[in-house]
């Protein structure tokens, strides 16, 4: 249960974190026709889990605990595209290249596909 509380305080910090660094990042550049602050908390978020995994991986610093928290808490709420990329970097690292390939193009593919069927289904249910 204590690894749960954990990995939703985490999450709280991540989240208000994503709308405060968005929400300035879209409003610093004053764009209303592509989304900035989004791309902006998915880079900082891929750039954050690499250094820090990095870190974790090969210096073993730091504990189970601060690790979800980190990692699953705080990045996960900023972003599940860092833990995307991470997996994916670690496929490559692995030499697993074809499953990194594939991880792309399904989380691609799949996700794009999912957001389009969610809207045809909500345009079906509630038209």
């Amino acid at each position: 249960m204590m690894k749960i509380m954990v990995i939703g305080a985490g999450g709280a910090v991540g989240s208000i974190l994503r709308y405060l660094i968005s929400g300035y990042v879209q409003q610093l550049t004053k764009s209303v026709g592509f989304p900035y602050g989004t791309l902006a908390v998915n880079v900082l978020g891929c750039f954050v889990i690499g250094a820090l995994f990095y870190l974790a991986d090969t210096r073993g610093v730091f504990s189970s605990e601060v690790r979800s928290f980190i990692f699953i808490g705080v990045l996960g709420g900023l972003t599940t595209f860092s833990t995307f990329g991470n997996e994916t970097m670690i496929l490559v690292r692995d030499a697993q290249h074809g499953l990194a390939l594939a991880n792309i193009a399904a989380n691609l593919l799949l996700c794009l596909g999912a957001v389009w069927l969610g809207r045809v289904a909500a345009f079906w249910i509630w038209r």
